[in-house]
């Protein structure tokens, strides 16, 4: 039996599932803008984007401000810290495997003949 332990608080790993709302963190990422001017970068309409908004910010992936009549959105990095830690062990195992990799490489070349190219 599945469980959720807050259904209205959207996870990370589930906001950043759909491709339209990692489009939107990457827009974010390098500057914040207004509802509307982010609306309009994409080929959907308002309130699909405005859907896309809710669910990052109820996964705490994005934070709006008012600017007097506007809301302007921005990445919340915090948010993201659920996916940096899953991804840590991840990292180690990657690095690793790259290390046995230049090691096997370097013998390799070290053992190969000059002039070898087979």
């Amino acid at each position: 039996m599945v469980t959720q332990q807050n259904p209205r608080r959207e996870t990370a790993f589930g906001a950043i599932a759909d491709p339209t709302r990692r489009a939107i963190l990457d827009i974010l990422r390098t500057e914040e803008l207004r509802a509307g001017e982010l609306a309009r970068r994409f080929p959907v309409s308002r309130p699909a984007i405005a859907k896309h908004v809710g669910v990052l910010k109820r996964a705490g992936l994005i934070k709006e401000r008012r600017d007097a009549q506007a809301r302007v959105l921005s990445l919340a990095p915090d948010g993201l810290a659920e996916i940096d830690r899953w991804l840590s062990p991840y990292r180690v195992f990657w690095a690793a495997r790259l290390t046995d990799l230049k090691r096997v490489v370097e013998n390799d070349l070290a053992v190969r003949p000059k002039g070898d190219d087979a």
